[in-house]
């Protein structure tokens, strides 16, 4: 079971005349907006300046292929001063009532063009002293929330997970379950025998409150498992309720350095059990749009949307381009169905 590519990839391509996103388009968060017959791309966009600082563009669909930006401005800035006040990144959506929230990773302190030789020791460890906190002398990666109801206003919660750790891949359940909010996420330093895992992975937490989640303790959900996951792994894309259990995609790194997707299907009463999963990727780069852009190798999603039982990945290929792959969802299901956990 492979995702078929869309034959007009890229969707979406940096846009010259748009100094904050003249660089990357990638990593798009995806919404469907059933009503509107609209499918909603909040992806991520990189300027060319050397600080490498990143934004959120929006864009629109009514078939879920063809796609037009919102505006020619970021439909959400980076907060200058602020813990995301260097960048704005891979953010994920989901929504419960009239909102939408949104977790995406940030830092504090701009991060650089890594892909370049030397970029990266330019920017990231901050001229700070040692009183100031960690996660500051070290610029890590936080993982913010941030909630909207029409893309334009938008209120800046905080932290979603410990600001002391290096923790991205952050994603929420689109309802609660047993009354607790529920994220996945992937703490970089949780790695060693205390925590049951040689390299980072994908890890799940319960909380009454969507800012609680620092103070619970998180349950390990899965680590390494398939020769193609040689290295760290996380999830990629909220949750989608099925009659069969809770459907994600994730993402681990091989041999190879290459991001591969796979897929899983949580218990639906409890999403900490992992119920079946894909023993094989779904999807590893293939495409030069995948292969020959600022990171080699890469395909990385960040929302899904089914419509008509097609299951529509929008993907950043190459860390440099949006891209969609699609399949029949309930082919999908079938087949993971028959995979053990």
């Amino acid at each position: 079971m492979k995702l078929e590519r869309f034959a007009g990839n890229p969707i979406l391509a940096p846009h010259p005349d748009h100094p904050w996103e003249d660089l990357a388009v990638f990593n798009p968060a995806a919404y469907y907006d059933a009503e509107k017959g609209e499918v909603l791309l909040l992806y991520r966009a990189a300027e060319s300046h050397p600080d490498y600082k990143c934004y959120f563009g929006l864009a629109k669909s009514r078939d879920g292929y063809h796609f037009e930006r919102v505006s020619d401005r970021p439909a959400m800035d980076i907060s200058r001063e602020g813990f995301d006040g260097a960048t704005i990144q891979d953010p994920r959506i989901v929504k419960m009532g009239e909102w939408f929230y949104v977790t995406y990773a940030c830092r504090h302190f701009p991060f650089g063009q890594f892909w370049v030789p030397g970029g990266r020791d330019r920017y990231v460890k901050p001229d700070v002293g040692e009183e100031f906190p960690r996660y500051l002398r070290l610029n890590a990666t936080l993982t913010g929330l941030a909630m909207t109801r029409d893309f334009q206003h938008w209120i800046r919660a905080g932290w979603i997970t410990n600001p002391l750790l290096d923790d991205r891949d952050a994603i929420l359940f689109p309802e609660k379950v047993n009354g607790k909010f529920v994220l996945m996420h992937r703490p970089l330093e949780w790695v060693g025998p205390e925590y049951g895992t040689e390299h980072p992975c994908a890890w799940i937490a319960f909380s009454d409150d969507l800012l609680g989640f620092p103070f619970v303790r998180s349950r390990l959900l899965i680590k390494n498992k398939y020769p193609w996951e040689a290295a760290k792994l996380g999830i990629n894309t909220p949750p989608i309720r099925t009659a069969h259990g809770w459907f994600t995609l994730y993402h681990a790194v091989g041999p190879d350095k290459f991001y591969r997707l796979g897929a899983l299907l949580l218990d639906l009463e409890d999403p900490g059990i992992v119920r079946h999963r894909t023993p094989d990727w779904l999807m590893q780069p293939e495409t030069d749009y995948e292969i020959e852009g600022f990171y080699r190798g890469v395909c990385f999603p960040c929302g899904t949307v089914v419509k008509d039982d097609t299951l529509f990945v929008y993907y950043g290929a190459g860390d440099k381009y949006c891209a969609l792959a699609t399949c029949r969802f309930s082919k999908l299901l079938d087949y993971l169905l028959q995979c053990p956990a």
